[in-house]
């Protein structure tokens, strides 16, 4: 990819980044009625309406106090916590993104490693009996919800067998070992739905690109199944694989909510939904926006990397 190319890729990302920001703040604008109701309640004194309405800016302009947040946010100050023990946002943040961000990580790293090998395996003999064996298992595993997935874990691994814990969590500052000891189940949890979209996605790529004139030749030349299939088809057929690694991993952080509740983890999911229940907006407005932007600048991050994957594209900007 070229330098142009690139830098116009970068603009994009900056111009989404502000986009996003703008729309995150505006959840507290949005709020049906008066904020200061939604987040105090109705019957207290005027005396705090005014004080929250004058912590959330809502006495100035729009635009006003959007360039003011905005600032602060880039700054790292995404405001104090509009309910009790008032702590700062980011401290708040930086506590359960951490926890989230493992898993979401922890998680795509089981799906790639499990999913590519089943994928090379299958789109080599498709239409056998290996490949009608793994495709029917995906679609058995995209069928159960990440929540019954944790369920069946816990059933198995923790009721039934005893080797790992259900409810606890061991940060790495404690040591690798136990955090992962924690880790490992919720983390699978959460892994198997994305192993059965990663292996179908992938599996359809290979299958095309074995088709393709130097595959043939490849082939033609007396290279090895193995060597074919990981040297020349894995990483042009990786396109639709990385894509949906950035979004799954942007999703992942603040979608594992159920996950984090099973396994009472201090995560993102678990901050976003306790904010929300005590009308904490300015928490929830922090939180969505360090994920909307992990997102984001994720996804930038991909669609840069696909000239490298396929020299093709690389070639074309040249």
């Amino acid at each position: 990819m070229s330098v142009r190319k690139a830098a116009l890729r970068v603009v994009e990302v900056v111009v989404v980044l502000l986009l996003v920001s703008f729309g995150t703040f505006l959840l507290v604008s949005l709020t049906p009625g008066d904020p200061a109701v939604a987040i105090l309640g109705e019957g207290r004194a005027p005396e705090e309406y005014a004080a929250v309405r004058q912590q959330l800016g809502l006495d100035e302009p729009l635009f006003s106090r959007y360039v003011d947040w905005l600032g602060s946010a880039l700054t790292g100050d995404l405001g104090t916590s509009l309910v009790p023990p008032y702590s700062d946002v980011a401290d708040r943040i930086g506590a359960a993104l951490p926890v989230s961000l493992q898993l979401a990580v922890m998680s795509l790293v089981i799906a790639v490693v499990i999913s590519i090998p089943l994928a090379m395996w299958s789109a080599y003999r498709a239409g056998g009996r290996v490949d009608r064996m793994i495709s029917a298992l995906s679609f058995g595993i995209l069928s159960v919800p990440s929540f019954l997935a944790g369920l069946l874990l816990i059933l198995v691994f923790v009721n039934q067998l005893g080797w790992l814990p259900r409810a606890e969590w061991s940060r790495i500052s404690e040591g690798l070992g136990p955090n992962l000891y924690h880790a490992i189940l919720p983390a699978l949890a959460i892994a198997l739905m994305e192993t059965a979209t990663f292996t179908r996605i992938l599996r359809n790529d290979l299958i095309g690109t074995l088709q393709e004139d130097f595959i043939l030749s490849a082939r033609a030349k007396g290279m090895g199944a193995v060597h074919v299939l990981v040297s020349d088809a894995l990483r042009p057929s990786s396109f639709s694989l990385l894509t949906m690694m950035g979004i799954s991993l942007g999703r992942l952080i603040g979608s594992t909510v159920v996950v984090e509740y099973l396994f009472a983890l201090p995560g993102m999911g678990t901050l976003i939904i306790r904010s929300a229940d005590a009308g904490d907006f300015v928490m929830v407005q922090g939180a969505v926006l360090v994920i909307a932007v992990i997102y984001v600048v994720v996804n930038g991050l991909i669609d840069l990397s696909y000239g490298y994957l396929d020299p093709r594209i690389r070639r074309a900007h040249v």
